[in-house]
Order: structure tokens, then sequence, then C-alpha cells
């Protein structure tokens, strides 16, 4: 052994030096071209560093004129100073060559002599600055716009007007936008000056305020854009004198909508005319603009409206309001804001290594919403595999090789203007650490390993690279440890990977060290692949594996989705959509399914369609649908487009406003109510609604009233006393008026009531005490001609000024809560109006004693409220019903017995409908009026019990309300998600977790399941997620076989029978990682013990080694441990074989009568032998009888031995068990009354059954000193003859020889003895029991007071039995202290041994019946106690 580990150090050491030989050799060439040419790459020298290149000056949009100079200004900044060009609408210019144009020093543009006629226009257009540094990159400036002003053209002229003195006047000459700096004004042909009160509109339009005689004369307008001035039509201004009569407001000048850009002006003209002259206010969006105190808010001459330095927040509505006095007229405009784009967040330099994937990060903002290109040295960056933008504006570059090196530019454009941004990227060599921490450009694939590398051994090539798992679009790759490091623990592996024939390789790195498989993904199908791998040390990136060529699997060639769907409606009832065809196609398309569904439905609709587009008719107005389009080609249907919604068009409703009444207010007045009409049929957003009402008797003169918003009621004054009308209502929407509801009638009182003192006392107060509540009711004063607006009531204990509550004047009866029982009450009653409260009613009452509950009266339990009629009462209606037509909707109908028999209503009448439900219990009752017999409930919850009264009213009548009608509405599908969704582990089961959660809030209807999505990304698509479905209303779950250490997330959601609800918000949860609590708490009990295998006792004590088959943890075995062990198992076999076959042949030499008996024994251990005694079949049941301490039980096998239980050597005699005295018998009897356990777990219910049985452990507790361990010296010498029995040794073990022998002896059946053992085994869930400690060796208590059993053994007539007390103890699934059994001692030796021979000599058939009938009896009663 010595010689072999010193040639193994010998060759490692050979190995060291000659891998460090290798490393020098392959490093030498690359030091040799380092000293001829490269520059040197020490620490510090070998990172080369960004180069500041930037524009200074870029050029800006310019407006000229034809023959003009224009200068467009350009510089840029670089170190060595750059070359600058310029282009022209995207082309280079050849300043050479070129007359007009040429280059400034500072790089500017310098164009002389502007050439720009109708068909020649060389230089308007878009102009571009280029800078360009030789080995370094190319940048480029933002686009200018330059503009030459066109030919004179007047869109409008001047024409000759006349004003009144004092008031404006305005002289139209609008020219294109780009002429207006051009435009000035002329009066009697010499230039007009411009001043306050004279001012220029942007559109050249000349407004002159408070004009005066001199304002008068001929005008025109000129415009001056290079070449010979252009004039307009002379126009001449006739000043009149003032008249001094009024004239009608208008206006001249109105304003038109605009749009700005931030920074700029922005001018709303407006100039009214009229006398008296008119002053202008400007408002925007309903709020007064003060454009006296605002710096940027100017009121130019006329009215109009300036705003400087234009801001966001000055975009909206702007309303010009003339008023003259004598009237107002107004005029809007909206001002809309754009802005140029900015950048939010700028490109930043990135230094990286070839085959890294790099982000450039680019966020923008503008209005509108600009888009972004990407340039790369001045050219545009086109998207492919390895150039994406991603998250709309950032630029991801994949798999990078030197010539992706350069600077890289954002430029963000929009309809206002353009800006640029850039950032340099330099590529470094991989022996060249990247000098900074990873900025978050560098994509997480490629953002390991970037720590400076030490010198020292790098790592050989992984070996053995395969691809484990092929997909289309992703490959799992695994591999083993380099050669030279064989345990690979600290080392990280990069995967470098490219397609077939292309130069360009991507990398993706390992997550941890040690880990040694990576999965590709984002590959596309059928395309070969080309992978390497190299692993990383910490000195550095050691050698390349060798390429491995792997093709993905073909996909299916299914469509792709639609790209740009549209949906827009196209009328109330139709909706067109359209889309193009998907990209990737994968062959023809043979059709489009097009599928829709209305919003809030779980139905869809499809329809089949060989075009773009598709209209689709018949839908409901104004309601919302969801579109999808899905491609069909000869493989079958492919990506469905995502959803997009849109809206019908609204119309005029369809339906009248509902339950219209009136109430009569007073002799002028009448209160109008209405509901709005049903949802289905109002088609729109009601925008108000049109009252119209005449009088009945004048039906053609009909006055008409708006009611605006939302508003569902309308006091309607200045009517005539004692008049009847006639009212009808109909709704409103942007589309034009509904249909309006039929006419209804009310007549106005003759005459008001009379508010000018307080109302008479109520005519009658009544109380009724209950327990904690006393219940009120009144009648209203008996003079009706005073205004009664409600009730105060007034109650305490001794004095009615404690509590105050006030009611309204309708209510009749209150029921006051709260109170205390055996309490007296005083309560107090006045009517009150505006003037007062009037004179008060007085009443006392005493609470009832709890204990009193002999006259409750039913109905005020079931109704709180006693009522009491009016003098006049109204009936209240009668038949109240409960129709329920939906989730949300009941209708409720009734009749009224004071009406005809054909319950047509003639009068003003009205009904009153209250509903609430019970949950909360402290829900207030909601109201609403009805002039039918019905009426529609609607925005109930769903599944929810309601109840609903009604009451009828006429005049100033009203009835008591009805008797309570219930409905429940339907079932709708959860609108919540489950809450409270919880995650653990199960104990001792890592893999195993238990999703908890309650029900949603808003179930909607009996639950009738769940579903349980889980995944470890959270951001798959939903059908990506695994499902859990859980039946039934179960709040908890498990979910088996999870991944260890891995991220899940679990969503849930609810199932009625209306559908699935919307699902929770995701959890996370870690699973643990790998423990030893893996295992079940049985697999490690029973080691690694195989079906019918045992262990040897290794006591309670023994604590099994850290490895091998018996490691808590399940590590394997070394192939050595494992021979040595299996060796042990065929020895320990082979030698009990033998001792099997010498006790066989031992045995036959037995007597024929002790063999008869023997065989008797057997077979009762076996099981198959039966009592036999009076002509019946006895069987002892599977009973465990305690007495006190001592269970008894028929012996039977029991299960393998626990090693863990089988502790201690276990001492006994040279014999085996003495026979007690029959006289014990009467103390069984005496004492059978046993008593039950606690319940124990059941944990050998499965290892019971799939182990070997074995025979039971016997203990001696005897008072003499031990003889021997039987483990240590199982000698024949001590076995009784009945052991040697081979069908009774199924299971030999050390022990197992002299526990066989007690089993024999013990079960003799002939004996006419009662044959239980004490023994444990709680295989029964309902018969075993708390064991306590086995007391400490040493001379056993002797209690006389405990029951002996008798265990009877038969021996051969020449062997001297000692006296022997014992107590089987079976196997337990866990561990747990034998039971200490304490038995009386026996008789002594002598006495024994003569009591077992007169027992063997004198037991006839006879005899052996009678016991044979008293053991069945004692097994009856033993029945009836375990059954009792």
């Amino acid at each position: 052994m010595a010689a072999e580990r010193g040639a193994r150090r010998l060759l490692g050491t050979s190995s060291f030096w000659l891998c460090c030989l290798l490393l020098l050799g392959r490093r030498a060439p690359g030091a040799a071209a380092a000293r001829s040419g490269s520059p040197p790459q020490s620490p510090g020298s070998g990172v080369r560093t960004f180069t500041p290149f930037y524009f200074l000056v870029e050029p800006v949009d310019t407006l000229s004129s034809r023959g003009s100079s224009v200068i467009l200004n350009c510089s840029a900044y670089s170190e060595p100073s750059p070359k600058i060009e310029w282009k022209k609408d995207g082309t280079f210019l050849n300043l050479v060559s070129d007359d007009r144009r040429q280059l400034l020093p500072d790089g500017s543009l310098f164009i002389t002599n502007v050439v720009h006629a109708k068909h020649n226009k060389p230089d308007e257009g878009y102009y571009q600055c280029v800078a360009t540094v030789e080995n370094l990159g190319t940048i480029v400036s933002r686009t200018a716009k330059l503009i030459v002003a066109s030919l004179p053209r007047f869109a409008s002229q001047p024409e000759p007007s006349s004003v009144y003195a004092g008031n404006s006047a305005v002289l139209n000459c609008e020219v294109n936008a780009d002429l207006v700096p051009f435009v000035r004004w002329e009066q009697n042909r010499q230039p007009l000056l411009l001043d306050d009160r004279v001012i220029k509109l942007p559109s050249g339009t000349l407004v002159i305020s408070n004009v005066t005689e001199r304002d008068g004369g001929l005008y025109r307008c000129v415009v001056e854009s290079g070449g010979p001035p252009k004039y307009s039509d002379e126009a001449e201004l006739k000043v009149l004198p003032d008249p001094e009569v009024t004239s009608n407001l208008v206006f001249l000048k109105q304003p038109s909508s605009l749009v700005r850009v931030i920074g700029q002006s922005a001018v709303l003209p407006c100039v009214a005319l009229g006398l008296p002259t008119p002053t202008i206010r400007w408002m925007k969006n309903e709020e007064a603009l003060d454009t006296e105190s605002s710096e940027r808010l100017v009121l130019l001459a006329g009215g109009s409206l300036e705003i400087s330095d234009v801001t966001e927040d000055d975009a909206g509505t702007y309303f010009c309001i003339a008023d003259n006095g004598n009237e107002t007229i107004e005029a809007q405009a909206e001002l809309t804001v754009q802005a140029q784009p900015e950048f939010l967040k700028q490109p930043t330099n990135i230094y990286a290594h070839e085959s890294m994937d790099i982000i450039f990060e680019c966020e923008v903002t503008g209005k509108p919403a600009p888009t972004v290109k990407w340039v790369k040295n001045g050219d545009m960056v086109i998207p492919s595999d390895y150039f994406k933008i991603v998250k709309e504006h950032n630029l991801q570059v994949l798999g990078l090789v030197k010539s992706d090196e350069g600077f890289y530019q954002c430029i963000a454009e929009n309809d206002v203007g353009n800006a640029q941004a850039g950032a340099q990227l330099i590529i470094l060599e991989h022996d060249v650490a990247i000098p900074t921490l990873p900025p978050t450009s560098l994509t997480s694939a490629t953002t390991d390993h970037l720590a400076p590398a030490t010198t020292g051994p790098l790592p050989s090539a992984p070996r053995d690279v395969v691809a484990s798992l092929v997909s289309t679009r992703f490959i799992k790759l695994t591999w083993r440890t380099p050669a030279s490091d064989p345990h690979g623990d600290n080392l990280t592996y990069s995967v470098f990977y490219t397609k077939e024939g292309i130069a360009r390789e991507r990398v993706e790195n390992t997550s941890h060290p040690g880990e040694m498989q990576v999965t590709i993904q984002n590959l596309m199908p059928a395309t070969v692949y080309i992978f390497r791998v190299m692993a990383q040390n910490k000195h550095g990136s050691g050698e390349s594996s060798a390429p491995l060529r792997v093709e993905t699997q073909p996909e299916v060639q299914l469509p792709g989705p639609a790209p740009n769907i549209r949906a827009y409606a196209t009328s109330p009832t139709s909706i067109t959509v359209t889309w193009e065809t998907p990209l990737s196609g994968n062959g023809e398309i043979q059709n489009y399914k097009l599928y829709y569904m209305e919003k809030g439905t779980d139905k869809e609709q499809d329809v089949d369609v060989s075009s773009h587009s598709h209209t689709i008719n018949g839908l409901k107005k104004y309601t919302e649908y969801s579109f999808r389009v899905v491609a069909y080609n000869k493989h079958g249907p492919g990506v469905s487009t995502q959803d997009v919604a849109v809206r019908t068009l609204s119309d005029v409703p369809s339906a009248a406003p509902q339950n219209l009444s009136l109430e009569v207010r007073n002799s002028k007045s009448i209160m109008i109510h209405w509901q709005p009409p049903p949802p289905a049929t109002q088609n729109g957003q009601i925008t108000g609604y049109k009252i119209r009402y005449r009088k009945a008797s004048r039906k053609s003169d009909v006055t008409e009233t708006l009611v605006t918003g939302t508003q569902l009621s309308q006091l309607i004054e200045g009517l005539d006393r004692g008049t009847e009308y006639n009212f009808r209502v109909a709704a409103l929407t942007i589309n034009g008026t509904g249909p309006a509801t039929d006419w209804l009638s009310a007549e106005t009182f003759e005459s008001d009531l009379d508010e000018t003192r307080v109302p008479d006392v109520p005519s009658s107060l009544h109380v009724r005490p209950l327990v904690t509540s006393i219940v009120v009711s009144w009648t209203p004063p008996e003079n009706q001609n005073i205004v009664v607006r409600g009730y105060a009531i007034g109650y305490g204990i001794g004095s009615p000024h404690a509590q105050t509550i006030k009611v309204d004047y309708k209510q009749r009866y209150y029921t006051i809560e709260n109170l205390d029982p055996s309490s007296h009450y005083v309560i107090t009653l006045k009517a009150f109006n505006n003037v007062g409260e009037g004179i008060p009613l007085y009443e006392s009452a005493v609470t009832r004693p709890h204990t009193d509950t002999s006259e409750v009266d039913l109905f005020v339990i079931n109704a709180p409220y006693t009522p009491v009629p009016d003098p006049t009462p109204m009936m209240p209606p009668v038949g109240v019903q409960a129709s329920i037509l939906s989730h949300d909707t009941i209708r409720i109908t009734w009749a009224d017995n004071s009406l005809p028999k054909h319950q047509k209503i003639t009068d003003s009448r009205y009904y009153t409908v209250r509903w609430k439900t019970n949950i909360p219990a402290n829900t207030k009752y909601k109201n609403a009026n009805a002039t039918t017999l019905s009426y529609l409930v609607t925005g109930l919850k769903a599944n929810t019990l309601y109840e609903f009264s009604v009451m009828v009213t006429k005049g100033r009548r009203s009835s008591t309300w009805s008797m309570t009608a219930h409905g429940t509405t339907f079932e709708l599908v959860p609108t919540s998600p489950p809450k409270d969704v919880t995650v653990v582990s199960k104990e001792g089961k890592p893999r195993t977790i238990i999703v908890n959660w309650q029900p949603p809030s808003e179930a909607n209807g009996k639950i009738t399941g769940y579903i349980i999505y889980y995944s470890t990304d959270v951001n798959a698509e939903i059908h990506d997620w695994v499902i859990e479905p859980v039946v039934g209303n179960r709040l908890t779950h498990q979910i088996q076989e999870l991944t260890l250490d891995t991220p899940y997330y679990f969503k849930i959601q609810a199932r009625n029978s209306k559908g699935m609800g919307p699902m929770s918000e995701a959890v996370q949860f870690r699973t643990p990682k790998a423990d030893s609590s893996d295992k079940m708490p049985n697999d490690q009990a029973s080691g690694s013990a195989g079906k019918g295998s045992r262990l040897p006792d290794l006591g309670s004590d023994y604590k099994p080694p850290m490895s091998g088959s018996n490691s808590p943890h399940g590590s394997p075995t070394s192939p050595l441990d494992s021979n040595m062990l299996l060796v042990i198992i065929v020895s320990v076999g082979v030698i009990t074989i033998v001792v099997v076959v010498i006790i066989a042949v031992f045995c036959t030499r037995r007597t024929t009568s002790h063999q008869k008996k023997k065989r008797a024994a057997c077979k009762s251990v076996n099981g198959s032998h039966k009592y036999k005694g009076n002509s019946k079949d006895v069987k002892p049941p599977d009973l465990w009888i305690h007495h006190e301490r001592l269970e008894l039980k028929p012996i039977d096998k029991s299960p393998d031995p626990n090693p863990i239980m089988t502790d201690t050597p276990i001492p006994r005699n040279s014999q085996d068990i003495t026979p007690v005295d029959n006289s014990m018998d009467s103390n069984i009897h005496q004492r059978r009354n046993s008593y039950r356990g606690h319940e124990s777990e059941d944990s050998m219910s499965t290892l019971a059954g799939r182990r070997g049985m074995r025979p039971k452990m016997m203990m001696p507790f005897d008072s003499q000193p031990p003889q021997q361990s039987i483990r240590n010296t199982p000698s024949t010498d001590t076995m009784p003859a009945s052991s040697s029995q081979t069908c009774c040794t199924d299971h030999q073990d050390p022990e197992g020889a002299t526990s066989s022998s007690y089993l024999a002896s013990s079960q003799e059946e002939d004996s006419g003895q009662s044959l239980p053992t004490a023994h444990v085994r709680p295989s029964h869930p309902l018969k075993s029991f708390a064991v306590p400690a086995i007391p400490p060796p040493g001379p056993p208590t002797y209690d006389p007071t405990l029951p002996s059993t008798p265990l009877l053994s038969q021996q051969a007539l020449n062997h001297h039995l000692h006296s022997v007390k014992t107590a089987s103890i079976g196997t337990l699934g866990r561990s747990r202290p034998p039971m200490p059994v304490v038995v009386p001692s026996a008789p002594d030796v002598q006495e024994t041994t003569r009591m077992l021979e007169d027992s063997e000599s004198s037991y006839e058939p006879d005899e052996l019946t009678k016991e044979m009938a008293h053991l069945e009896g004692l097994m009856k009663d033993l029945n009836a106690i375990t059954t009792a």
C-alpha cells in the first residue's frame, strides 16, 4: 500500500509539471506577438479608453427665401479632429465641385443664392451633418429641414368694409404659413406701423381695434419673399359715426383650432362687432382666464388671446365670449400642444468581449410619441436575428464580433422634430478583463465571469459534451468536468453557439459554480447549431471542447398570428374587423376564422372569412365586443391574435324611462320621479331627459323642460291651483331623443298647507315594551292643514330628553333599540316643520325583564314595527311576488284591493317599493316609486336573498308596508379571486407543498371547485402553467413531486355553476433544499432492510454510521462495504439453513406421542389449526385485553423486529416457562374489565404487510440472577424439544431458537388452559396503548394484585424447568421502550416439574373437551369486553 501511494504521488507531481510546460508553450506565441507589434497588456494599459466624440452644434430647421443665403451650422469635437460631411435627403453632397454650397472651416454648410422655382427646388429638403474619425467611427447629427418660401399667392384678400367708430375692423390677407414672415401692410400705399391697437395676426390678417376716423383709407398687403414684391387688391375702409342705436353681436373673426410646439407662441383670434361695443373675455375648460395678472396671457387688439412660451398645461378648449350687456355670444377652439423628442435615458458606453450579448438602452418621450431608429457608424441598423429592437426602443446585439465596434446612435423622431444620442462600444480581447462592474447594458447571459483573472493553471476542455434534450426551439446541453479538475466544484462554464455557416457566435453562462448543464433557448426550428463549452476558474478560461453539431426538431408549420388586427364600429349594430397576412404563414393560408364575443358573456361566436376584412352585423347597440382572428393552413389553425375590443356606435334610446311617478307637493308644484330606461335599451350614455307637460284641459299647449346629466327627478313649479296636469318623460343621448313614457296625470292641491305655525299635537301615541326595545306608533295631528315635515321622538330613563330621533313625515312607527331590561322609560313625540316643533305627547313604558318571554308578540318579532293606520288609511298592496329574471334583476308585482277588479289605475296614486338584503345585517332599505303594479329592481348582487315590500300613496294618504316577498338572484361567475392564498411546505416532505386559501369575497354562487395554476415562470402564458383541479369547496390542496430549491408561483381560480372567476395574484414560494426530512419516518425506521430481511439487534443506543446503506441521509455505500455486507448476509443464510437441517434431523428422533403434540402446537402457530369442542369450531378472535397494565391476546406472528427496540441482551433461565395453577383463572374473570388506551399512530400499517413475520421476543423479569444471554449462547442444551420443529422456526436469528420455543410451548391447544400472552402490538388503531418506559435492570417488584397469565409450556419429561416470567414485545413502527410486565412468582423447580409431568399424563380427551369449552366461554367473554 505504501508503494502504491508513493507511485500515485510521483505520477501526480509529474502531471502537474507537464501541465505547466504545456501552458507556457501555449502562451509563448501570444507573448511574442505582443512584443513584436501589440501594445503592452499590463494592468492599467491593456484597456482602451472611450474617446470623447460628439456634436458641439447641430443644424436646426431654417426658413429662407429665393436668392438669399443660408448657413446650416454644424461643429463636432474629437481628438483627433473629425472630418465633416453633409447629406441632403440621405445622399452625400459633393461640395468640391459645387459653386453655391461650400463647407466652412468649423463644419457648417453655407448656401448662396438659394434657388427655388415651381419645378426646380434643389435647395429645399432635409440636411444632416456627418462627422468621421478614422479608425474610430462615425456619428450623424439631427436632421434639419430647410424651407424656402413659396411663390407669393393670396388665399384671401382684403375687401371694402364699413365700421362704426369705436368698433373693430378686420382686413383679411391670408397666405401660406411660410410666407407670413414676409407679409406687411400699407395704408394709402404707405407702410402701416403696427402697435397695440393695430396688429397683424399669424395668418397675415390685419385687425384694427377702437377704430377712429384716421383709420379710414385704402389698404393692401404686400409679400416680399425675394424677387419683386407682390401686392394684393386694395380695399377701402370707411369709418361711420356712432349711430347710438343697438345692433346684434356678430363675430368678425372666430378662433380656430391650433397646434403649437412647446416654447412657441399661440394666438387665438377673436374679434366681435356690435353696438354697444362688446367686451371680450376668455375661458379655458370652463375656467375663466385672468389676462391682466398673467405674464404669458395677453389680450391683443380686438380681443384676440396670445399665449407665449406654450407648455403642455396650456392644451385644452378655449372659449371666446363676447358680451355687450344686451346679449352674449361665444366661440370655441382647441389648442393642441406638441413636444419635440427628448431623451429620458441616453445610451451609455459599453465594454464587452466577443460572443457576448449587449443592450443599448434608449428611453425617449415626446408628443406625438416618437419613433426610434438606430444608427451604427452613420449607417442604419436593420433588425435581424442578431440585431433586435427590444422594449420598443432598446437595441440588443447578440453574439458580438470585432466588427461590431464603433459608435451607436439612437435617433428619435416625431412630427415636431428629431434628436439623437449616442454611445461607443469597445470589444476587448478575451484575456483583458472588463475594468468595472458589468453595467446594466450587459444581458443576464453574459454578466458572469468578468472579474480580473490571476495567473495560474487553466482548466482543460470539458468532457463528453452532449445534447441531452433537443426540442424545436431549445436544446439542453450536459457535460462532465475537465480532466484537469475532476471535482470541478469551483468551475464555471460558458457555452458558445452559432448557426452553422454563421461566423457570429453567442455565449450562455452557467448560473452557479459546479453546474454542468445549460438550456439554450430562443432557437429556430429545423436549424443546425454548433456548440462548444469552455470552463473557467479563478485564473481564467481554459480550453474549448470539440464543436458539437446539433439540429433542432422541425416545427409543425402552422400560421402565426395575423398582424395589425383592427376593429372599428361602422354603425350602432355593425363592426368591421381588418387584419393582414401572418408574417410566418408557413404555407398558403386557406382561410381565417373570426371569433367575437360580447363583453361580460362567455359565449364566443365565430365566422369563416376568406379575405382580410369582415363586417359583422346584427350586433347590440352601444355594446362592447372583443374580436380575435386565427389563420388556417393545410396543417390546421395557427396562433390566435390578441383580443381587440370595440364598442358599437350609440343611438337614440329604444325604450322610455321606467317607473314614472308624480308627487303633488303643494298647490303650485309637482315632483316628478323616474328611472332610466333598461340598460339594454339605452343605446348609449344617457345625457339627459326631456320632460313635457300640459294641462289636461288644453292638450295642445305643451311645455318642455330639459334635465341634463343623470338627474332622476325634477320639481315642476308655477302650476295653477286645483288643476290636473299630464306629464311624460323621454331619455336623451347624443344621437337624439328616445320614446317617451305614456302621459301620467296628477292634480295640484286646491290650497296649500299652512307652515306659518308649528304642527298640532299628534292625535295618538302607543308604546309596546319588549326586553331591550320599545315599539312606538302614532297617528298624525287631526288638523292636516298644517305642514308636518317629520316627527321627533325623545326617550330616556326617567326623562325623555336623553336621546332624540327624527323620522320622516310619512312614518307612523319606530322601534327604539338597545334599551336596558326592566327599566322605566319616558317617551315623548312631537311633530315639526320649518317653523319649529309642536306640542309633545308623553307616554311611559317599562321594558320587560330578561326572563320574560311569555308574552312575546310574534308580529313584532317578524316585523319590528307596529303599524297604526291613518284616520282614513289606504289599504296596503297585497299578493306581493318576486320573480327572478337574472343575476341582478328581480321583477316585483302586486295587487291593489282599493282598485277595481280590472286593476286599472285611473288616479294619481303611486307605489313605493323598498328592498334590502340581510347580509350584512345593518343594510339599509332602498326605495323607488312606480305608477304601475310592477317594478323592475336592477343592480342587485348575484346569488343574494332580498326582501321586498310595497306601499301605496295617494295625495296625502299612504298605506302601511305590505307583507314582504323574498327572492334570491341567480348565480353569476365569481367576480373576485380567492383570497389569502398561502403556500407552506409539508413537514418531512420538502417535495410536497400545501396550498391554502379562502373563498372569493364575491363568489356569486356556491363554489363547486377551484383550479390551482403553478409555474416556475411568473411571466409565462397561462396555458403553459400546470393545472391542479380541486373538486368541491375544499380550501387546501397538496401538490407533490416538486423540484427542490426552486421558486414556484401559484394562482387560484374559483368555479361555480356559471363558470370560472378571475385568478388571484401570483404567490411565490421556494421549495426547501434537500435534507434528511425528505425521507418518511417509516423509511428511516426500516433502514436498508428489504422484504423479509432482518437486521441484527444493535440496541436503541446504536447510531448508524454516516455512510453506507444505514446512512440517515441515504448516502450510497462504497463498493467494498456493499460486497462485505453481501458476503455476511449469504454466510448467515447458509449457517441458518445448516442449523435448520440439523434441528430437523434431531426432531425426527422424538417419540410418537410427543410428535403429535408438537404438530398440534406447530399448526396453531401457523394459524391452520382450529379449536374443536362440543362439535363446534372455535377460532379465537384477534383480541387485546388490558388487565391493569397487561394485555392478553392469542399468540400470532408479529412483524419484523425493529432494530431500535432490541437494545439489551435478554437474560433467560435454562428452561422456558413454568406452568401456573389453574386457580388463577378466577382472577382473570374477576379482573377482565379492561381499560382502553390512547390511539397510536398506525405506523406499521404498510411495513407489516411487506415484511416477514417474526416470533415474539420474550423478556424475563425473575428475581433470580440472569443465567446468560440467549443472543450470545444459543445452545441447544437449553432448548426445549418442541423448539426443534422446523415448521415453527420459519425465521431463524441469533435469538430465534429460544423465541420459537416460547411460541411453540405457549400455544399448546390441547392443554385446556387459556393461552393469552402479554405483549404490545399497536397494529390496530383502537387497541394500542401508551407504553411506559422499561424499568432499569434489577430484581423486579411483585404486585400481588395483578392477575397472572397462565403460560403453558410442554417439555420432555427428562428436562427440569426453572421458573421464568416473560412478556412478549411486538414490533412497533417507531422507537418505543418495551412495556414492563410484572407476574407473580411461580412455584419452585421440583413442584413445577411434577405439575408438568402430571399435566402430560393426566389429560384425557374428555377433559380436553371440557377445557376447550371453558376456553370457548372465555373467548366469548373477551369478545364482549372488547366490543363494550
